[in-house]
């Protein structure tokens, strides 16, 4: 039987071989990050986000999402990736624990990976916020390493999004 992947997903899809946690692989520009699939509660076209007055640059703004405001962060600034305008496959993913959420701005959302555990530790050179949000690098097979990004840190990120940086 052949399982049918969401059209959210494109052809860099790796195979899962090894075993861990999924993680769901996004590309922001030359990069692939994966945040922890089961904190993941949805991926969806970006909406229409409304813009925070003399919010920092990360911040996109508010979105409505699934009836409630949704904050949604662009990391890309903060892991010293260039921001440019997302292209037609860019996705929100919406990283949700308990009560707390907080959309992600991807690229693309390039399909799941298995991440061992524990997680190889992140490059020592990071620095500054990317070494706050990069938890570990995985190299889960021919597509290239993947930096995973703690949720945590994205949901923290969510919670300053109304405070200037």
């Amino acid at each position: 039987m052949t399982e049918t992947l969401p059209t959210w997903f494109d052809d860099d899809v790796a195979e899962l071989e090894v075993p861990g946690v999924d993680h769901v692989v996004v590309r922001l520009g030359g990069g692939r990050y994966g945040l922890a699939a089961h904190d993941v509660a949805e991926v969806v076209p970006v909406p229409r986000i409304t813009r925070l007055p003399g919010s920092p640059v990360w911040v996109r703004g508010l979105a409505n999402w699934r009836g409630h405001v949704l904050p949604v962060i662009d990391v890309r600034p903060l892991l010293d990736v260039a921001v440019t305008p997302l292209p037609t496959s860019a996705r929100l993913v919406v990283v949700a624990v308990d009560d707390v959420e907080v959309g992600v701005v991807a690229e693309t959302v390039t399909g799941l990976v298995a991440v061992p555990v524990p997680c190889p530790p992140a490059p020592i050179g990071l620095t500054g916020d990317s070494a706050e949000l990069v938890r570990g690098l995985a190299d889960p097979g021919p597509a290239g390493p993947v930096a995973v990004l703690g949720t945590p840190q994205l949901l923290a990120l969510g919670a300053r999004s109304g405070q200037s940086r």
